[in-house]
């Protein structure tokens, strides 16, 4: 889009939010090339607004990021279509659809902050954010984001799916369990990426001076969850169900999700230790919406190409190894790279060694922070190796009892790294 295109669009936009005047709900769905799916998610959205919030003013943002594919054309052309049937009353008021370009650091952070921008304009008590690829998402998603913030007063609503159990592994090896360690909250989905907020903690996002960094790049989803806990914000967590998307084999190339966010994980441990650091144990989050079972897709898992990648690294980057993780640790990696297939373990209270090692040696800089974070990449495939062969015949209850050990694990060993933090070890 050419600067002209740009000002025009942009008057466009001003003139629609004029008009509008005042919202009670503001929904933001970002997007890039997602014009296959984002129609039934727009549909999904209008259904679940007009069913069960028919007399609120909404607002439905799509904030792209440049599509190619025509997705503005298809959330402007979507119409409520086949899910007329599921409506319970008729829209009250208008539901208002408008389309805009993000500008500014390109990447999901950039495209929120203008869902922020737009709902604090509009004086909005309740938003939602939902992603354009879901092929899962029902109506009664918004009565489940938007409604505990409308009639319960909690300001932040963090999803809870039912996933596939080696689907999410850096949410359940490592963002998960050190999150929740850290400041004290159980958030099961910290990265989830459907969220509810209040208006006052959209307030609250728009005013902190993280737009222009690798954080509202990279790591959106874990900043909004930890800016809510850190900020006294009340949270909560509602069941959506099934989370369907392109899910893929964690043994196939995920280095580059897991540096962006871990590396936004770390980041947010600099910022806000003098919080975390007086943190001690973690308590429940309340959960809205009824838990069921769900089918999910299979996930097909290359257990050998992770342990090769494991093995290849104890190899070949032991050196780099040997100045992140403390002798113990890195003696005890390298005895779990020796052992056989048919005896092979990584051990939980190792792994959180491991991650807090590497937290220690981002927060001292020991090394390159992209060589830190790209050096762990081995040692993550190991412990999900490890997690998968423990866990071939498991329920979902008892490999949600296995992710529960490892975060009691980092529990107990965060007075430790709190320590060491200050300079004590």
């Amino acid at each position: 889009m050419s600067p002209e295109e740009q000002r025009s669009h942009a008057a466009e936009v001003e003139q629609t939010l004029r008009e509008i005047g005042r919202a009670d709900l503001v929904v933001g769905i970002p997007s890039y090339n997602n014009a296959r799916t984002i129609g039934h998610v727009v549909r999904a959205v209008m259904a679940g607004l007009a069913k069960y919030f028919s007399d609120q003013a909404a607002v439905i943002v799509n904030s792209d990021g440049g599509s190619k594919d025509g997705t503005p054309e298809v959330v402007r052309q979507a119409a409520l279509g086949d899910y007329r049937t599921v409506l319970a009353t008729h829209p009250l008021r208008p539901i208002h659809r408008l389309t805009t370009p993000y500008h500014g650091v390109p990447g999901k952070g950039s495209a929120l902050r203008l869902v922020f921008e737009i709902a604090v304009r509009l004086q909005a008590r309740a938003c939602a954010v939902v992603d354009a690829d879901l092929r899962s998402i029902t109506p009664e998603w918004m009565d489940l984001l938007l409604s505990p913030i409308l009639r319960e007063g909690f300001d932040f609503v963090a999803p809870l799916y039912r996933r596939h159990k080696y689907d999410g592994t850096i949410t359940n090896s490592i963002v998960y369990p050190l999150t929740r360690a850290l400041y004290g909250k159980r958030v099961r989905q910290p990265i989830g990426g459907d969220f509810g907020f209040s208006g006052r903690l959209a307030a609250h996002y728009l005013a902190q001076d993280v737009w222009h960094t690798d954080v509202a790049r990279f790591g959106i989803d874990i900043w909004m969850t930890t800016t809510a806990i850190t900020g006294g914000f009340r949270i909560c967590q509602a069941f959506l169900g099934a989370k369907i998307h392109d899910a893929k084999d964690p043994g196939v190339d995920l280095s580059g999700m897991l540096m962006q966010v871990v590396g936004s994980v770390l980041d947010l441990m600099e910022s806000n230790y003098p919080i975390w650091s007086k943190v001690q144990g973690s308590e429940p989050v309340p959960v809205f919406g009824l838990e069921y079972e769900v089918g999910l897709e299979p996930i097909r898992v290359n257990v050998a190409r992770m342990l090769g990648i494991f093995r290849l690294g104890a190899e070949e980057l032991g050196d780099l190894w040997q100045k992140i993780l403390s002798p113990a640790t890195f003696r005890a990696v390298q005895h779990i790279a020796g052992s056989p297939d048919a005896d092979f373990r990584f051990p939980p209270d190792v792994w959180v060694s491991v991650i807090y090692d590497f937290a220690l040696a981002f927060h001292r800089r020991v090394i390159h922070r992209d060589h830190l974070l790209q050096a762990l990449v081995p040692l993550y495939l190991g412990r999900t190796a490890s997690f998968v062969l423990e866990t071939p015949e498991s329920t979902a209850d008892e490999v949600e009892a296995v992710i529960e050990e490892l975060c009691l694990q980092f529990e107990r060993q965060k007075p430790d790294l709190v320590a060491r933090w200050e300079g004590q070890g």
